[in-house]
């Protein structure tokens, strides 16, 4: 199969083959709505069902069109609306009806979610590692040669003397006689000697045809030594090649010496080794014929090690040898051999390779062995028999050298120059040769035995295959000559070793010979394929390509205009990309980004295969200017853009979120700080393009977006600003920076941190562009106000403070001048006292100051506080009043995200504000006060340096960390100056992080001059992760499902069952002995146990206490697996656990009740747990609210979060997106103080308020709201309760209308919807000290915790089924009040955690199933 159909039926196949495993359904849908959050097979079987029930109920003709329409509909276009409205209909229309009616394949869906959620590539690790995109040197490139090399003289030397013999040789007869093919003896000696020379250099000439020729015929020692340095002369620094024939000379003495004649040839003279090395230096080659060759390469070898390196006493000696025979061995005499064999070997391979093949197969007798000479074609034209033979020939050697070779020996031999490469070939063919003549040919570096490798196998078949068509073809002229099917079979075994390979295996050993197919028209678009399936295999299989030598060939292909070939020469050129940057400048040097650009630009394509092109340019132009410029000039800008709008035909390219996120970042690479082509690009209204991708559904196009408006940005590294050039020179581009920051702050609240991370460095750049104006800002809003809002804002210091404490003891070294305080007032918003929590005294936080700061400000006008004092000049550099407003929203967004809820965006948030000259007080929380809720700060003496800069390791107790502000309305200018109370600037510095040191200010930095556009404040700009996280998609298999994919499935339809089986138990069973304790954990918790959950599949509990910090417990063994923090600032207290993807490899999901909320994986095992998501759930809060008490609860059907608190609406979280779905408004005054999903329908959830009101919402329905009742009476009772809704929740089963609801006053109430007015079931469960509700998700059980020490067990009928009073410990003690309750979701175990901070744990039977 072609790759590029591969790919086709791997994208259209992708729902249905990985929707168990990742959450892809809605990814390669064409649904602009809400996706389908489960698989469309099983979503049809659904619909199918339920509009049976529909019919039976006479109810058929409604809604039928969405229902038919999703059974048609094939992969993952159905409207969810449309499925899950019909599903919710039938449900309210019928009550419990449906779950009689209702299929099992229906039940098992609604029990058992099928979607999972935050399993993608940006969930792995993303707080720990820094991604790293495609490597530029290092390992990867070795395989690149590492100069290449060509040999630039030949010295060819012959000592024949022909018809004399030397002294030391004893011919038998016949002996072998040919020298170069021509026999001495049949012309003169000294015509014969010049035509044997000639023809050696002829066929030297064949490897090597632009090699500069000389040589030397029975030469004295004089004339070799003349020979040698004008050889060195003439090649400078590349390799000369010494070619020594002495078969008319004595063998080689012990010492290494070769012989030469005297000028009368009356004596042999000897030349030792290293006067020969001493005159041709290096790099050189020398290839000996002669017997007892290997003295020499002996002695050689013995001269390297006495001197190691070259004259210049650094670099290794580059010499090779090759010599003929061993140093004991004497040359084979047997006529059926030239002479010269080894020379044969080495110049004329075929030649020989066929008369010694002939001699030793079948074909010895039938043919005649002169017919070799007359073999036609010729050897440079592949389409003839010897241009065959030959290239058949080249793949088995390099095959051979390539499976035997250590590699790096292999590229020097083999790929770094082309006349050595083919000398070696050659060799392999000479050791099998000669030592079938009891001859070992050996060589400097020294190879492996090849002569035995089964590849010689290949090669005979091949031979005996072209020789039995030779009488054929010389006999008739227009005979057609038969290719050898050679390359068809090595492919086909490669193609074999891709079926049952992997990277543990032996590699595979075709691939040389895949790279030699390439040469071919007819082989080559398989040999692509098969290559670019071996590519996918990891970057493992792309360096193994690389070293093989294919990089210069599908360079080459780049030319062709094939348009068969264009899928997969991307494709192949994606995956090289992936691993190794530096082919950047190859592909611009050769011109091959417009190759891409074009297919970019193509419509016929698929989106996925244009998203690999962009991948290609956005690394040719990553960081490499003459690629950004070779881009703009084949206007790659306005290609992008017009995609980025779906300019092109519908093709669904729009939906495609790979294609979008690549043309983004593409777009953000070829501009990032590079001035022209910003231009270009706020020309053609790429910021308007950019921001509609902001609501993207796919949090990856979302952050592309904001790093490519951020590159928009310019920062001035491309040209140098004076301290005094402060206003801009070009209006346009500082009006398109200001709606670029519009723009971008749109996104401060996004829920992916991917996004959030970008936001940073977007923001980065911004205050790094607009230093001054954002400086002035941050002083302006300094000076406290009465009424200041300070409770918004995280603590933050400004270099001069207002309230006149000065120590000068603690702070003499930092300067006379300094003054250090806080804002100690009470502030007061909307009639409520909040404390302030930011302390007089900070101690060794403020780590840099400077005599040169305007210590007047203080109490000086406010139109000073514009002023910025930077390396001792004033500027007065007072920002447009209309941009005032934009500036504050920039730095209330920076604060925003230094508080942010994941680690990593904080302390990038931190660093952005540390560019202003804003920095954060070091505070500690004091324990929670258990009346007021008021927390005070304490000084800490400790302070985390971040690039030198002062920072605290914690925050002040600010509002649950969040601002209460929309980006919508800018306040007016002025802005109040309660705006951002708190702040303390740094404004005598212009950073320069590496001169900071622990104990101030270092003293060079006072007289520096400006150091804006300096290579070290670049260094202190964050770098973006969002194109290295994206690069790492495409080094990982894009053809094949992801490993492990079937046992994943195998363990995920083990649990489904397991579920099942629970599942019908527990609707059978009836709790009554729901009371055996059966294990009790004291969890240390220093302020009991908050919250707790059971894990479906393991004996493991989870409990969480206020503090944040999680316990997790292995209630069989009795052992304790893991205790982490769920964060690490002050304001503490939890809201909620939940399990994410209970059925697959399991998340937890904490709530904080200030609307945080973190989701980890790996949180078994002890100190594993690494955080997988982060984001603030809830944005603002009500007036005069002390905090947002958040309450949070997980729907595994839709994949949503809900959450609400003290706000005005119910924030809808669509996880898998990471985005706000919807916020619903409450539609009542007072707040929710419970919440609960269903677990069985998608997009329902109810809600208990404060005041005893009940409200059930459908985030389908357009208001969300479907019905509000008041079951619980606000009134005090008897016993001092009130009717504040302390629990909900769905009553088991599939009706969706029956709701139990349990109230701070005792009571439990069973509402129905049919029934709205009135719960149709009370029971006075604890007369005012309920605590804690739990409900079975399956088994007809409700527990109730309270206050007074002990747990209610009731049934649905509410029957009181059991008390539960005692610890399960020996002595029985009693449980202490009652703080939380959670049921096991499938079987009847209930976990009870307590004020005491003990975690019990009961169930219906002593030993519960497991």
């Amino acid at each position: 199969m072609a790759l590029g159909d591969l790919m086709e039926s791997r994208f259209s196949q992708s729902q249905s083959m990985v929707a168990v495993v990742t959450n892809h359904v809605d990814r390669y849908s064409n649904s602009n709505s809400h996706r389908l959050d489960v698989n469309p097979a099983v979503v049809v079987v659904q619909d199918v069902v339920l509009d049976g029930n529909r019919d039976r109920d006479g109810d058929g003709d409604r809604d039928r069109g969405s229902s038919s329409d999703s059974v048609v509909e094939s992969h993952g276009n159905t409207d969810r609306e449309d499925a899950e409205a019909v599903a919710s209909t039938t449900g309210y229309g019928m009550g419990n009806g449906n779950v009689v009616g209702i299929g099992m394949p229906a039940t098992s869906m609604a029990y058992l979610p099928q979607n999972v959620v935050l399993s993608e590539l940006r969930h792995d690790g993303f707080e720990v590692c820094t991604p790293s995109g495609p490597a530029e040197s290092g390992l990867v490139s070795k395989w690149r040669p590492k100069d290449r090399m060509k040999t630039g003289c030949v010295a060819l030397v012959l000592c024949l003397n022909i018809s004399v013999d030397p002294p030391d040789v004893i011919k038998i007869s016949p002996c072998a006689r040919m020298e170069c093919w021509i026999d001495p003896f049949s012309m003169a000696p000294q015509k014969a000697l010049d035509t044997i020379g000639k023809t050696l250099h002829f066929q030297y000439e064949r490897w090597q045809p632009k090699a500069r020729y000389k040589f030397q015929l029975d030469p004295t020692v004089e004339e070799v030594k003349k020979l040698c340095t004008s050889c060195r002369k003439y090649a400078k620094s590349e390799r000369v090649l010494f070619h020594y024939n002495g078969h008319g000379v004595p063998k080689p003495t012990a010492n290494g010496e070769i012989w030469f004649f005297n000028r009368s040839y009356t004596q042999y003279i000897p030349l030792p080794i290293s006067d020969l090395d001493s005159w041709l230096k290096t790099p050189s080659i020398y290839v000996f014929d002669c017997s007892a060759a290997g003295m020499i390469v002996n002695a050689f070898i013995e001269l390297q090690d006495w001197n190691p390196s070259s004259t210049s006493g650094t670099t290794p000696r580059d010499c090779i040898l090759l010599a003929a025979c061993e140093a004991h061995e004497t040359l084979p005499q047997s006529h059926e051999f030239p002479a010269d064999v080894f020379t044969s070997c080495l110049t004329t391979p075929i030649k020989i390779a066929l008369r010694w093949f002939c001699t030793r197969s079948l074909l010895h007798e039938s043919l005649d062995y002169s017919l070799i000479d007359r073999i036609p074609g010729r050897q440079t034209d592949r389409k003839t028999l010897l241009g065959e033979l030959n290239w058949i020939f080249t793949a088995v050697t390099d095959t051979i050298a390539w499976n035997v070779l250590p590699h790096d020996l292999f590229q020097r031999l083999f790929r770094q120059d082309l006349l050595v490469a083919s000398l070696f070939r050659n060799f392999l063919l000479a050791e099998r040769i000669m030592r079938s003549a009891n001859c070992s040919p050996v060589s400097y570096p020294m190879l492996p035995p090849t002569h035995q490798h089964h590849m010689w196998d290949a090669w005979d078949m091949a031979a005996e295959i072209c020789l039995s068509q030779l009488p054929t073809l010389l006999e008739d002229p227009n005979a057609e000559f038969q290719p050898s099917p050679f390359f068809t079979e090595q492919l086909t075994a490669f193609e074999v070793w891709l079926d049952h390979g992997s990277e543990h295996k032996k590699p595979p050993e075709q691939l040389p010979i895949v790279l030699q197919v390439l040469l071919s028209q007819c082989h080559r678009f398989r040999a692509l394929v098969l290559l670019g399936r071996f590519l996918d295999m990891g970057p493992w299989a792309v360096d193994l390509a690389l070293s093989v030598g294919i990089f210069p060939y599908v360079l080459k292909l780049l030319q062709t205009t094939t348009p068969e070939l264009r899928q997969i020469l991307v494709f192949i050129w994606t995956k090289i990309l992936a691993l190794d940057k530096s082919c950047q400048v190859d592909l611009v040097k050769d011109g091959g980004h417009t190759y891409f650009i074009r297919f970019l630009d193509s419509v016929e394509a698929y989106p996925e295969q244009r998203a690999m092109a962009a991948f290609v340019l956005t690394v040719i132009v990553d960081g490499h200017r003459k690629g950004q410029e070779a881009c703009i000039e084949a206007d790659l800008i306005h290609v992008c853009l017009k995609h980025l709008q779906g300019g092109s035909p519908p093709n669904d390219t729009q939906t495609e979120p790979l294609f979008l996120q690549w043309l983004c970042l593409c777009l953000g690479k070829l501009w990032e700080d590079f001035t022209e082509a910003q231009i270009i690009g706020l020309q053609a209204n790429a910021p308007t393009v950019f921001s509609l991708l902001l609501s993207e559904p796919q949090p990856e196009v979302r952050a592309s977006a904001v790093f490519a408006l951020g590159t928009l940005l310019d920062v001035g590294f491309d040209s140098s600003r004076d301290v005094g050039d402060d206003e801009r020179d070009d209006d346009e581009k500082a009006v398109a920076e200001f709606s670029i920051v519009k723009s971008l702050l749109n996104v401060v609240s996004d829920g992916s941190p991917l996004v959030r991370a970008e936001l940073a460095v977007a923001l980065a750049r911004f205050a790094f562009g607009h230093n001054r104006h954002l400086k002035s800002i941050a002083a302006a809003y300094w000076k406290p106000q009465p009424n200041s809002v300070l409770s918004s804002l995280p603590s933050f210091t400004v270099r001069n403070s207002v309230s006149g404490y000065s120590t000068p003891n603690q702070y003499s070294k930092i300067g006379p001048l300094s003054r250090v305080g806080g804002d100690n007032q009470s502030a007061t918003r909307d009639g409520r006292v909040s404390v302030s929590s930011s302390s007089p005294l900070a101690t060794s936080s403020i780590m840099h100051g400077s005599p040169l700061s305007d210590d007047s400000s203080h109490n000086s006008d406010p139109g000073m506080l514009n002023d910025c004092v930077t390396n001792g000049v004033v500027n007065h550099a007072k920002p447009r009043q209309l941009d005032n407003g934009l500036y504050s929203q920039c730095v209330s967004a920076m604060c925003t995200l230094a508080k942010d809820a994941s680690p990593r965006i904080s302390g990038l948030g931190r660093r952005v504000l540390s560019i202003i000259g804003i920095e954060q007080v070091v505070a500690k929380s004091a324990k929670t006060a258990t009346t007021t809720g008021v927390r005070t700060g304490e000084s800490s003496g400790t302070a985390n340096s971040l690039a030198g800069l002062a920072r605290s390791s914690s925050w002040f107790d600010m509002n649950g960390g969040h601002l209460p502000l929309t980006f919508r309305t800018p306040p007016v200018s002025p802005p109040k100056p309660s705006y951002l109370t708190g702040m303390r600037r740094v404004c005598s510095l212009e950073f320069r992080p590496h001169l900071m040191d622990s104990g101030g200010l270092a003293d060079p930095l006072l007289g520096s001059p400006g150091v804006s556009g300096s290579s070290s404040d670049r260094s202190f700009l964050p770098q973006s992760t969002i194109y290295n996280w994206s690069c790492s998609h495409f080094s990982k298999p894009l053809l094949t499902a992801t490993d492990g994919a079937d046992e994943i499935a195998i363990k995920r339809e083990e649990r489904e069952n397991l579920a099942l089986n629970h599942i019908t138990k527990c609707q059978r069973a009836s709790g009554s002995n729901l009371h055996n304790p059966i294990a009790r954990w004291d969890t240390k918790f220093e302020t009991g146990a908050k919250t707790a959950l059971l894990q479906p599949f393991s004996p493991i509990v989870v409990a969480a206490e206020e503090g944040e910090c999680i316990r997790i417990w292995n209630y069989e063994e009795a052992t304790l697996l893991n205790s982490f923090n769920n964060h690490e600032y002050p304001n503490k207290g939890i809201s909620k656990l939940c399990l994410v993807n209970e059925l697959d490899e399991s998340l937890l999901l904490v709530a904080s009740s200030d609307g945080n909320v973190r989701i980890w994986k790996d949180y078994i095992f002890r100190g594993k747990q690494k955080l997988v998501t982060a984001f603030s759930s809830i944005h603002g809060h009500r007036p005069g609210a002390r905090s947002v008490s958040a309450v949070v609860d997980w729907q595994q059907q839709s994949g949503y979060m809900y959450a609400s608190g003290e706000i005005s609406s119910t924030m809808v979280w669509d996880l898998d997106k990471e985005q706000l779905l919807s916020s619903i408004p409450l539609a009542s005054d007072c707040s929710i103080s419970a919440l609960a999903a269903s677990q069985v329908h998608g997009g329902q959830f109810a809600a208990g308020f404060v005041d005893g009101s009940v409200r059930l919402y459908d985030v389908r329905t357009p208001d969300g709201l479907v019905c509000v009742t008041r079951p619980h009476t606000l009134g005090v009772d008897r016993s001092g309760g009130v009717g504040r809704v302390v629990g909900i929740g769905f009553q088991p089963g599939l009706d969706p209308a029956k709701i139990v609801s349990a109230s701070q006053a005792g009571d439990i109430q069973f509402l129905d919807i049919r029934n709205q007015s009135d719960a149709y079931l009370t029971i006075d469960a604890h007369r005012g000290s309920l605590t804690a509700l739990a409900i079975h998700r399956h088994a007809p059980l409700i527990a109730s915790g309270s206050a007074k020490q002990l747990i209610k067990v009731f049934n649905l009928e509410g029957e009181q089924l059991g008390t539960i009073r005692y610890s399960p410990t020996f002595m029985a003690q009693k449980i202490g009040p009652v703080s939380c309750l959670a049921f096991h979701p499938y079987q009847i175990l209930l976990a009870a955690g307590s004020a005491d901070a003990c975690v019990s744990i009961y169930a219906d039977e002593i030993s519960p199933p497991r």
